[in-house]
């Protein structure tokens, strides 16, 4: 199978689970923590533009997909992020301190 055929199949798994390309956007993203939820895994981040979700600069709460590295944050680290939007809920991938 080639990689065209593969990317086809790949869309279409994704369009029978009900994922669109948009829900699946992710970009990286610029900001910083102004507050971390261990118990909940989320995690409140004051970010600029990110362009890929069409979000303006703003502050909002994030869910981490990888909660451990939350751990490693404290309320005012300068970070990268990868931000996911899927289903209408906003989460965090990578997390990486500047």
């Amino acid at each position: 199978m080639n990689l065209k055929q593969s990317l086809i199949n790949i869309s279409l798994t994704l369009a029978t689970l009900g994922f669109s390309a948009s829900a699946l956007a992710q970009a990286m993203a610029e900001g910083v923590v102004r507050r971390i939820d261990l118990d909940n895994n989320k995690i409140t981040i004051r970010h600029g533009e990110i362009k890929a979700l069409d979000m303006p600069p703003m502050t909002m709460v994030f869910v981490a997909k990888q909660p451990a590295q939350l751990k490693n944050l404290a309320p005012g680290d300068e970070i990268l992020f990868e931000a996911f939007e899927a289903n209408g809920q906003y989460s965090v991938g990578k997390i990486k301190k500047k």
